[in-house]
């Protein structure tokens, strides 16, 4: 197995009984500066009237905008913790998968910003999100 195989897999072990679990959200590939997740659209993340709830969007896009910060800051001395996040929900979602890739517009050494692209199996834009992180000492 690849050392990115691998790493892919660590990180889908340790999302076993979290919210991404629930919600089937799978890492796919990662990069220097960017990190991928999938998620089915099935009625479990549906809003009554049968579309994609915005909140599912939103924690798939947190779920990858997180871990991705948490892939390039050393574990031992720190944590990452998102401030600030912000969704613009562009087109509705039935059925399918829908993709989540996070990349970095600023790598600080405190704050990180990341964009947040999740579109359809047609590669159309869903939703447009922003995601500042804080990294934090450990105590």
């Amino acid at each position: 197995m690849s050392e990115k195989a691998a790493k892919l897999e660590a990180l889908n072990k340790i999302c076993e009984n979290t919210l991404m679990e629930t919600l089937n959200i799978k890492y796919i590939d990662f990069g220097d500066d960017f990190l991928t997740a999938t998620m089915p659209v099935t009625s479990k993340v549906h809003q009554p009237d049968g579309i994609l709830n915005g909140g599912a969007t939103m924690a798939l896009a947190e779920s990858v905008g997180s871990p991705a910060s948490m892939l390039v800051v050393d574990h031992k001395k720190y944590i990452v913790r998102g401030i600030s996040f912000s969704a613009n929900h562009l087109r509705s979602v039935k059925s399918g998968i829908i993709t989540a890739t996070a990349k970095f517009i600023h790598k600080g050494r405190t704050t990180h910003l990341l964009e947040i692209r999740i579109e359809d199996e047609q590669g159309k834009l869903v939703s447009l999100c922003k995601l500042t992180n804080i990294i934090l000492p450990k105590k």
